[in-house]
């Protein structure tokens, strides 16, 4: 503020530049679920392979590694995991299980992974043997081996096991779905998602409980967290759907039904995935959610979040829970059936590989329009929250022409620079004089318009074929 007097010169430096709208993140993908290890009801940021080893290797029962390595099949994504087993109440105690060393490699694996509180005696129960001195243990895996030397007699000698184990089981949907203590103010499970943003700048815009989606007290709260936080839920059929029953489960016939919601943050997943097992040289199943999740980051890292994941390779899957028929001109194909009912599903044709197919969200058919598509709405939730956040630089600032000015300007420049991208067709932001009361205005507010069409995905092609005997006239003599 210039002084009342002064004999000289001064400078007075005036702000009217525009600002510019840094867009929020889109490839984040908020993971619930159990690990045999890692934090406990804690927001784990995983940027990397190396970070989700912080939640142990891939074993039965346990969706979190599973699903990790389902998303970094893709190629990228920022995950926050948050690990809902806690091994002091999820437990399961064993007691004198029968084991027996192999004689070759002195080595023998409990009947359950994620061990602890081992005991081990012999047989007859006489004699207890001594972490370290007669056996080492790695609890992860529940691999047991026999130190040379100590009480174990060397050969396929037999062992009574005690201990208790990780058991994921015993997690409840009241888990996943979490709580706050009265008393310390302590958040578990989904209660987490909305510290995010506190602790790491960013909220997940990608929600997935691959194995727990598809029970509907599951579902229905990830789909609410999916509307508060701008959001999209991944749901999943539950194990062992069949294509009728998939669509079935869109209506009220269908008790507890995942399906039976017209969110436009749900995005319903069907068949289950084949993928490899290492640790037993087979296949097993994985809901597709995880992979879907996968493919929505990568390409959003790749393309842009205004891309659709639709008719985008899966990668790490060798087949599906069960056969559907897949043409792109056969509106009687299953994947036709399924995407037309709001499903998204996998297509697989000679030479197409295994690929995500359906653009629309769980509020279609019951609403059309732009508003159904996956990538329109993304594209509308990532700008209009860009915006907000924006607007934290203007907030308390004099009401003025000059800042009316800033907001309408830098938001047309950023609304322009997603124009440019081919993220928008075109938008422009606007300050309307008739929008504004005298009242409004001397308590503080102050309304800004702005609109925006985003391109919808190209869904259906019609070419209109004629046979013609026109040319005919155009044949000549040599």
């Amino acid at each position: 503020m210039p002084a009342n007097f002064l004999h000289g010169v001064e400078t007075t430096r005036i702000a009217r530049a525009v600002r510019a709208i840094f867009v929020v993140k889109s490839a984040v993908i908020a993971l619930l679920g159990c690990a045999p290890t890692g934090p406990v009801n804690a927001s784990t940021l995983c940027l990397t392979e190396t970070d989700g080893a912080a939640f142990g290797p891939t074993l039965d029962g346990f969706n979190i590694p599973d699903t990790l390595d389902a998303i970094y099949d893709q190629g990228a994504g920022t995950v926050i995991v948050i690990n809902v087993l806690d091994p002091a109440v999820h437990k399961t105690a064993v007691a004198n299980e029968a084991a027996v060393f192999d004689a070759a490699t002195g080595r023998l694996k409990t009947a359950h992974p994620a061990i602890a509180a081992l005991v081990v005696k012999s047989s007859d129960g006489n004699t207890t043997y001594t972490e370290g001195t007669d056996y080492t243990v790695t609890p992860l895996t529940g691999e047991i081996v026999r130190v040379a030397g100590g009480q174990i007699a060397a050969g396929a000698t037999s062992v009574k096991l005690s201990y208790d184990y990780a058991d994921p089981s015993k997690v409840t949907p009241a888990d996943l779905i979490g709580a706050i203590d009265g008393v310390t103010g302590k958040k578990t499970g989904m209660k987490l998602l909305p510290d995010t943003y506190q602790r790491f700048g960013f909220f997940p815009k990608i929600l997935i409980a691959p194995g727990y989606a598809s029970l509907a007290s599951v579902s229905s709260e990830l789909i609410a967290w999916g509307d508060k936080l701008s959001a999209k839920a991944l749901i999943d059929a539950p194990i062992g759907t069949t294509r009728d029953q998939a669509v079935a489960m869109r209506g009220p016939t269908v008790e507890n039904s995942p399906f039976n919601t017209s969110s436009r943050s749900a995005i319903l997943c069907y068949p289950h995935v084949k993928v490899y097992d290492s640790a037993n040289d087979s296949t097993k199943l994985q809901p597709l959610s995880a992979r879907l999740a996968g493919v929505m980051a990568a390409k959003d890292l790749d393309k842009g979040y205004w891309w659709s994941p639709s008719n985008t390779e899966i990668k790490g899957i060798v087949g599906l829970e069960l056969d559907l028929s897949a043409r792109i001109d056969d509106p009687q194909s299953d994947v036709n059936l399924l995407n037309e009912v709001g499903i998204v599903t996998v297509f697989n044709s000679f030479g197409s590989g295994f690929r995500v197919w359906g653009n629309r969200q769980a509020n279609f058919p019951s609403e059309t329009g732009l508003t159904t598509f996956i990538p329109v709405t993304r594209t509308q939730d990532v700008i209009d929250e860009s915006i907000r956040y924006f607007s934290l630089q203007y907030i308390d600032q004099p009401i003025s022409q000059a800042l009316i000015d800033a907001i309408v300007e830098s938001i047309n420049q950023f609304l322009r620079k997603l124009k440019g991208d081919g993220a928008l067709l075109d938008g422009i932001c606007w300050y309307d004089p008739a929008r504004q009361t005298e009242a409004e205005l001397a308590n503080g507010h102050a309304i800004f318009s702005y609109k925006f069409t985003p391109p919808p995905p190209f869904e259906r092609g019609t070419y209109e074929s004629e046979l013609t005997s026109e040319y005919l006239v155009n044949l000549k003599g040599a």
